[in-house]
């Protein structure tokens, strides 16, 4: 049997392949008003906090794959963004924020190049990130309805995913702060293992809520002090393996959470990088293969 190069359908499976996208001169030069990046946007000390974020990548043997930099969008670090893969390959997004209009075109060369297939895209009208969606199971993806993915995008998900025996969910996300935020469905919720996950209860769609406990997932409900002083940040982690994660540093009421549930967690500065720039360590990731490579 051929080993296995890509495929994806939880959040949570031990994650074998990643693509990553280093910031580069279009990031560090980016005009931090016009991107809508906060006050603490640091050009020469987010390479630093970047490359301890991969170090934690690359000691848990994740193989990473560079994509080539999009000199166009400043938000292409965060990959995780404008493509999906899924078990029989990649569908890529049409993100709704304007300025990253372009990022899913290097996407599509990414897998070319990897010899990854691209099985659909979300075009015209419809919008679609893919930081609104969230594996809850290998055939259940959950989808955020908001400012950045609307229901003609949630539509045409639904379409593509339908012969993989995939079922789309959709929920509507809260307005929160307002259009020009970025509020994903990943925003209020990762998954840490598949009976365990991080939410901010008071913005959760109560229909989500209801889903995840009939599940069976134990909810650890995140302060709502750090959440809204990491722009939602504090609970956007990166699961490598069940239980061990990758966090932002400086909330530790947030990490004791995680702590006292039996996670294994590797931290590091967002102040540069993540927290202005409204990113977390999940979406400076695309993961391309989870689980067992056999």
């Amino acid at each position: 049997m051929p080993v296995k190069t890509y495929g994806v359908s939880s959040m949570v499976a031990p994650l074998q392949r990643v693509a990553l996208h280093a910031p580069g001169n279009t990031l560090r030069n980016a005009d931090a008003h016009q991107w809508h990046y906060g006050d603490s946007f640091d050009p020469k000390e987010l390479g630093k906090d970047y490359r301890k974020f991969v170090s934690y990548i690359e000691r848990a043997g994740v193989e990473v794959l560079w994509m080539p930099e999009n000199t166009e969008s400043a938000d292409a670090v965060f990959t995780y963004d404008a493509s999906l893969m899924t078990p029989r390959g990649a569908i890529l997004m049409n993100p709704g924020k304007m300025l990253r209009k372009g990022e899913s075109d290097l996407h599509r060369l990414f897998y070319q190049a990897m010899n990854i297939p691209v099985i659909g895209q979300v075009t015209g009208d419809a919008t679609c990130e893919a930081g609104d969606t969230l594996w809850l199971d290998d055939k259940t993806l959950l989808i955020g309805r908001g400012y950045r993915t609307n229901e003609a995008g949630i539509i045409q998900m639904r379409n593509m995913l339908c012969d993989q025996g995939i079922n789309v969910l959709a929920f509507d996300l809260p307005c929160y702060q307002g259009e020009q935020a970025c509020l994903h469905l990943m925003s209020l919720i990762s998954l840490l293992a598949e009976d365990l996950a991080l939410v901010h209860k008071v913005l959760l769609p109560v229909a989500l809520a209801q889903l995840l406990i009939s599940r069976g997932i134990e909810l650890l409900e995140a302060p709502t002090d750090e959440f809204e002083a990491s722009g939602g940040l504090n609970l956007n982690v990166l699961t490598l393996a069940p239980r061990q994660v990758v966090a932002i540093d400086g909330y530790d009421q947030t990490l004791s959470l995680m702590h006292n549930a039996g996670c294994k967690i590797d931290i590091f500065s967002g102040d540069s990088l993540c927290i202005p720039c409204e990113g977390g360590p999940t979406c400076m990731t695309r993961p391309i293969l989870r689980g067992s490579n056999n």
